[in-house]
């Protein structure tokens, strides 16, 4: 299956009457092989005015549309950010799991809002192909083979969602370790939030954002010492912690501020396997064999940095192994955010970090490294 084949939306009105090619069989989700076999655009994405609106993303190829999609669902709070960095928050009708959709971010730039209590939860015990047919949105963002690898869905309600409901555009990308996803390339950040602008056809609001994303990453890079520290990239089994799940700085864009921050990866230099790949956990005890130079402790949710004091940082400092650490001797153990970060919640996140691994650098009070108004401008169509 190439990226040239296509899947059409040929209805007259957004949603009477919605025909696709042939139907996901077999191994087909994870090989892409999805389409009429007619000739589309390439990856680039440009659309072609003699067929209509389209994109084209692995794995599900081309897909193309009559009109801009208006109404959209996406799974991980990655997409979501891209799709309100694009100005189409008023759109979003669903998001999988509430806390890991970083809302709270949205705060800091004036004119932007998302109230994550109007959305859907998709996630409930497991997903219910029900809910799209109650949304009823014109694209659902979100990689099929996550649907049916990662949240149960089962292929033949995929193919079902995606012939009665609406197509499927995403690909995984927050990380890179599931072995269902060595079959079709990898995006990252950048390159799937460019496939969301094609989406809904606001290039410009991504420009912008390019402009913008280069200039804080020049001025970061000018700003780093010369030596990289090793940090450790932690989730709490429970908190207050006594233990971690551990997340290794990947090529995944959950990941993205910490390469951005040029730092070595102290886990995976100790043959620390990622707990995506097996579940596993880690204690203090083998934290202080490897010793890290900083702490990132990831949670989901709005984190406040009272909680984060008291229950994680606090915890650690009056702990009898963990006290002993390099990173909390020194004041190196930092929130990192959530998981799934797009272009606005990945320079939050950005700064964040920055502050917690150079604190020298970094960590002045009015220090930030964006222009809150810059985004928010660019979100609202004032680019």
């Amino acid at each position: 299956m190439s990226d040239d084949e296509t899947i059409r939306q040929t209805a007259p009105t957004r949603r009477d009457a919605i025909k696709y090619g042939t139907a996901l069989v077999g191994s087909g989700l994870v090989a892409g092989c999805v389409g009429d076999g007619s000739t589309g655009t390439p990856d680039n994405g440009t659309p072609n005015t003699d067929e209509g609106h389209s994109v084209t993303m692995e794995p599900v190829g081309t897909v193309e549309f009559d009109a801009v999609p208006e109404e959209w669902l996406a799974y991980t709070g990655d997409y979501a950010d891209m799709g309100v960095a694009l100005g189409q928050a008023d759109g979003l009708e669903a998001i999988g799991v509430r806390a890991r959709f970083g809302t709270h971010y949205y705060e800091e730039l004036p004119g932007v809002a998302v109230d994550d209590a109007e959305l859907t939860q998709l996630w409930n015990d497991g997903t219910d192909k029900e809910v799209f047919y109650e949304l009823d949105p014109d694209v659902n963002v979100v990689d099929p083979n996550f649907m049916v690898n990662r949240l149960g869905v089962s292929e033949g309600d995929v193919e079902e969602i995606r012939d009665n409901v609406a197509p499927l555009v995403g690909n995984t990308g927050f990380t890179r370790v599931y072995d269902w996803h060595d079959d079709y390339r990898y995006y990252t950040l950048y390159e799937a939030f460019e496939k969301m602008a094609e989406l809904f056809d606001e290039q410009g609001r991504y420009e912008a954002f390019v402009e913008l994303h280069d200039e804080v990453l020049g001025d970061v890079e000018d700003r780093l010492p010369a030596e990289s520290p090793d940090i450790a990239v932690l989730y709490p089994a429970g908190v207050p912690p006594e233990s971690f799940y551990p997340y290794l700085v990947g090529e995944g864009s959950q990941s993205k501020q910490f390469r951005d921050l040029d730092v070595g990866d102290a886990l995976a230099a100790n043959g620390v396997t990622d707990a995506q790949v097996d579940g596993g956990t880690i204690d203090f005890e083998t934290l202080l064999d490897i010793d890290p130079d900083a702490l990132a402790v990831r949670l989901q949710g709005e984190i406040t940095d009272a909680y984060f004091d008291r229950e994680i940082r606090s915890h650690l400092e009056d702990h009898d192994v963990a006290s002993e650490l390099t990173a909390v001797q020194e004041g190196r153990v930092f929130y990192s955010g959530l998981t799934y970060q797009g272009p606005i919640i990945q320079l939050f996140q950005l700064e964040r970090a920055a502050r917690g691994i150079y604190p020298e650098e970094f960590a002045a009070a009015d220090d930030e490294l964006f222009d809150r108004q810059r985004v928010a401008d660019i979100v609202n169509g004032d680019v």
